[in-house]
């Protein structure tokens, strides 16, 4: 009679430096579904985004060249290759999965109801549940680089960025919530209120001020969440940068305006993710000291 290993597979992986599998099948239905609705956004723009706003609809068409041609192969590739053990892979996959949650519920939320609806919800429904698993599971894989990478640029691009977008924001909704008028932004895209800002300040852009502060105290959570989150903040620009494009291939007004700052923010933000992921390359060392607490 042969022993059998009690501990369960995934568990197993989760120890031995690769993505567990559950996480690895998450991630990629999420890249293929999303490349799904991205072609057909593409093909058929009027019959998906057609009772959209001009500008809205230039958006999700930028939306859907970002997601179709890198970030979806994206979501595959990289789960696979964490899968595989590629802690750079690993780390990356955190961002580009919290990209497409990010995106994919202004799609579910802020598009009018239409053929691709289940395919946005099941994407977005994907993604969540990989980032959650995803980011669980490279928390002790990360343990050996605390204190051994140099991390203050990377941290503090993190907090400005972050604080700087907050105050963008704030901006247009102090001054509309004064003169108790609509979002302006909202009213342009004729939603109830920009979805942008509301994942901004609720979720996304305190996430990103937490890991750049938690990277630069050394914490474990830092090292886990910085390079996510510089791929997350560089994902994003890419869509506003094609914007102009598309709605300039459309005849519509473009902002062409936005290029210069959107472009030397995403210049910057993927230099230090690049310098952030080359620091992750050190040997592993197994320690079992405890995961500092987050105080």
């Amino acid at each position: 009679m042969r022993p059998t290993d009690p501990t369960p597979p995934d568990r197993a992986d989760a120890s031995s430096g690769r993505l567990p599998r559950v996480w690895m099948w998450l991630s990629a239905s999420a890249g293929v579904l999303a490349f799904t609705g991205s072609v057909l956004g593409l093909l058929q723009p009027v019959a998906i985004y057609g009772r959209e706003r001009d500008l809205l609809f230039n958006e999700a068409l930028a939306q859907d060249v970002v997601n179709g041609l890198l970030v979806s192969p994206l979501l595959v590739i990289l789960a696979c290759l964490a899968r595989r053990g590629s802690m750079s892979s690993w780390l990356s996959l955190v961002g580009c999965l919290g990209f497409t949650a990010y995106n994919y519920s202004i799609y579910a939320f802020s598009i009018h109801f239409g053929p691709l609806f289940l395919v946005w919800t099941a994407v977005l429904g994907l993604s969540v549940f990989a980032l959650a698993g995803t980011l669980a599971s490279v928390v002790p894989e990360v343990t050996h680089l605390v204190g051994r990478t140099a991390t203050r640029l990377t941290g503090w691009v993190l907090i400005v960025t972050s604080a700087l977008f907050t105050l963008l924001w704030l901006s247009e909704i102090v001054p509309d919530l004064l003169a108790g008028a609509p979002s302006t932004s909202a009213s342009t895209l004729n939603v109830p209120t920009n979805p942008v800002h509301v994942l901004d300040l609720a979720f996304f852009l305190p996430a990103v001020f937490t890991s750049g502060v938690l990277l630069i105290r050394g914490h474990v959570w830092g090292h886990a969440t910085a390079v996510g989150s510089l791929a997350f903040l560089g994902l994003t620009t890419l869509p506003i940068l094609v914007t102009p494009v598309v709605s300039y291939l459309r005849a519509s007004p473009a902002e062409w305006s936005i290029m210069m700052p959107i472009g030397a923010l995403s210049i910057a933000l993927w230099v230090v993710f690049i310098r952030q992921l080359r620091s992750t390359r050190q040997p592993r060392n197994h320690s079992t000291e405890p995961v500092p607490a987050l105080d």
